[in-house]
């Protein structure tokens, strides 16, 4: 009678705790489920970050200034083609404009992704009364209003010596610009492409020295 007693209780405690643990296990207070669930809001909230990237304010203030010293770049490298006189300076001037543009695109997507302001169309160019937008007048490399109107009334090798003299120093502006980019940013693609500038211009600004002094 007393083991038939025994084996009754094992076995209804057997049956309670079996009832238990799918009760848990509906309601995920297992052990388990709840490190699952725990570990999947993670892997959302990181999949939420990723879209946006780490980044800085520094990052932000690269891309913010790069942007319109490109656009200038652009807007002096387009004047080669009718007011210079060299083949070769019309050839770099040709690569340094196709150059801006895609990097350009991809400082506008980060701006946008970390929901900080892109600049316009003229933010930063030389404007009749000085530099647009007082943040950006004092960018190393920019050229202000009379540089400009003084490179578009040039022509043929005087048009030659300025862009180039002119795009050295808009180049040494942009490499500095990159390796304080390089030094305090947290942005891995920005922190690339100023280490893509810093290596490209450097090469160019070395290029346009020896023009020079050859022209």
């Amino acid at each position: 009678m007393h083991v038939n007693r025994s084996l009754a209780r094992r076995a209804s405690l057997v049956v309670t705790a079996a009832a238990a643990t799918v009760v848990l296990a509906a309601c995920g207070g297992g052990n388990d489920h709840s490190g699952a669930a725990h570990n999947t809001s993670n892997t959302v909230m990181a999949s939420s970050s990723a879209s946006v990237g780490q980044y800085n304010q520094a990052d932000v203030s690269f891309a913010q200034q790069m942007i319109p010293h490109h656009r200038q770049a652009v807007a002096m490298a387009g004047m080669a083609a009718s007011h210079g006189a060299s083949s070769e300076v019309k050839a770099l001037a040709e690569k340094i404009e196709k150059a801006q543009d895609p990097e350009i695109e991809k400082m506008s997507g980060w701006l946008k992704a970390w929901g900080a302001k892109v600049p316009d169309a003229m933010e930063g160019m030389p404007t009749m009364g000085g530099m647009d937008h007082g943040d950006h007048a004092s960018m190393p490399g920019m050229m202000g209003q009379e540089d400009m109107d003084k490179l578009d009334s040039a022509l043929d090798k005087d048009f030659d010596r300025m862009f180039l003299t002119m795009m050295i120093e808009h180049h040494e502006g942009a490499v500095d610009m990159a390796k304080t980019e390089q030094q305090k940013g947290a942005s891995p693609d920005a922190m690339s492409m100023a280490g893509d500038i810093v290596r490209a211009q450097t090469v160019e600004i070395a290029q346009m020295r020896q023009m020079l002094g050859a022209s």
